[in-house]
């Protein structure tokens, strides 16, 4: 894809990128790894599951494993869990031929970015949180930390240690 820039040039290629939020913290997600956003219900918790599974859910006929990307970058739980006014987010990924869900506080607005704001997953990111992100975009003073949907669904022991 090319982006263009307020003149109509060209300005090179893009990533598009569905944006979430855990607190006031931003994220992306690649587009393409984005199968549904939905407000997950009904969820039956597993017993004896690692803290980052929620539990599973029926989504049209399928049964999904929610996991909590709270929890999974290792950050506390939200203080109003039930809140009916601002429902907690779902986004439906695919992984190895498995669907899940991944809990989100809120989803915000599909980015298109362009080389120009992507920079290198900073050393300084906490360790849980750079294993599992690709790079970061800088946003009028904001970060995005665009995660690796990969790693972030990797359960594996390599995984487990990123957590």
């Amino acid at each position: 894809m090319q982006a263009a820039n307020a003149n109509g040039a060209e300005t090179g290629p893009t990533d598009d990128y569905v944006t979430v939020f855990v607190g006031d913290t931003l994220f992306g997600l690649a587009i393409e790894r984005v199968h549904d956003v939905f407000v997950p219900s009904g969820v039956t918790p597993v017993p004896l599951a690692p803290s980052e599974i929620v539990g599973l859910l029926n989504l049209r006929g399928r049964v999904v494993t929610a996991v909590c990307l709270r929890r999974r970058l290792g950050m506390p739980d939200a203080e109003t869990q039930d809140d009916k006014a601002n429902p907690k987010m779902a986004i439906g990924l695919e992984q190895g031929g498995e669907t899940f869900a991944l809990v989100v506080d809120g989803v915000g607005e599909v980015l298109k970015l362009g080389t120009d704001s992507r920079e290198a997953v900073p050393i300084n990111l906490d360790p849980r949180w750079r294993n599992l992100a690709t790079c970061v975009h800088r946003l009028d003073g904001r970060l995005l930390v665009i995660l690796d949907v990969d790693a972030l669904l990797g359960f594996s022991a390599a995984g487990a240690k990123a957590a």
